[in-house]
């Protein structure tokens, strides 16, 4: 049976000490069973705060992440394996045991080429270093493939499953986003099924990243993908109700989407579970 979650980014433009306990808040009164936390900065992370906000509402957190663009994992390798094991120590500390997202690569990176064998021989190298010390904190990785746009690095679930099973740790999984493979994949249904035996969270993320339904991912093939892979992981809505400069940037956001954060969260939340329990995934 899959489990809701909601971004925080779909109450808050950024997270602070402040902002990240309303959206704590705003995400359980919405009726979600967990929140993802951007883990962006670990170090400047108010853990016992956060922790504190989580037992108040009766939720937990997964976390995820975008490397920094100065760390970039192909390009800084050493640096890369450095920032993710602080965020593992920020993670575990929050008692979170998840951590997914762009954690091989910096967003908006871009070679002008293709990836070089090299380069992800690089990053499955680092990933089983991060993944090994991660399960001794009872941690699940998992690598996110993202649009073009974004990075040349991964792009869909097939390019992603192929690192993730050189790198062989039963703690590193596949991290799907229905708004890049609205952009990347030749459909929906076969990419899903094809890398089933991995895939454990998904963004569930419109295509002009607004309300679900209402854009052009065939939510028809996502459901039917999902059923037949059996999925019973994570389904999480990601949108971005206020956009702060860095995210702008990174995801080339440039408005937000017309309803506010309330209609978002309580509206999505309903499409999620009449989704899931018509295709018997709930």
């Amino acid at each position: 049976m899959p489990t809701f979650g909601v971004h925080a980014f779909v109450f808050i433009g950024e997270w602070n000490t402040d902002s990240g306990n309303y959206a704590i808040e705003q995400a359980a009164k919405a009726g979600y069973a967990f929140i993802e936390v951007p883990m962006l900065k670990p170090t400047e992370f108010d853990v016992s705060s956060h922790r504190a906000a989580l037992k108040r509402a009766g939720i937990y957190a997964t976390c995820s992440l975008a490397l920094p663009r100065h760390l970039h994992m192909p390009q800084h390798p050493e640096g890369a394996h450095a920032f993710l094991v602080e965020a593992l120590t920020a993670v575990e500390a929050l008692g979170s045991q998840y951590l997914g997202g762009c954690i091989a690569y910096s967003l908006g990176v871009l070679t002008g080429a293709p990836p070089t064998q090299t380069e992800r021989d690089t990053v499955a190298q680092v990933l089983r270093s991060v993944a090994a010390e991660a399960k001794t904190r009872g941690i699940t990785l998992a690598l996110e493939p993202c649009n073009r746009y974004e990075t040349y690095l991964y792009n869909t679930l097939a390019d992603a499953r192929e690192t993730i099973l050189a790198v062989a740790a039963d703690n590193l999984k596949l991290h799907a986003d229905t708004y890049h493979m609205n952009i990347e994949e030749e459909g929906f249904y076969q990419p899903i099924v094809q890398a089933a035996d991995v895939l454990d969270y998904v963004h569930m993320s419109e295509s002009h990243r607004g309300l679900l339904g209402t854009g052009t991912v065939n939510w028809g093939e996502v459901w039917r993908g999902l059923a037949d892979a059996k999925f019973s992981g994570s389904l999480v809505l990601e949108s971005f109700a206020a956009i702060n400069p860095d995210l702008a940037a990174a995801t080339c956001l440039w408005r937000p989407p017309r309803q506010l954060s309330d209609v978002l969260a309580r509206e999505s939340l309903a499409f999620l579970q009449q989704g899931a329990a018509a295709h018997h995934l709930a």
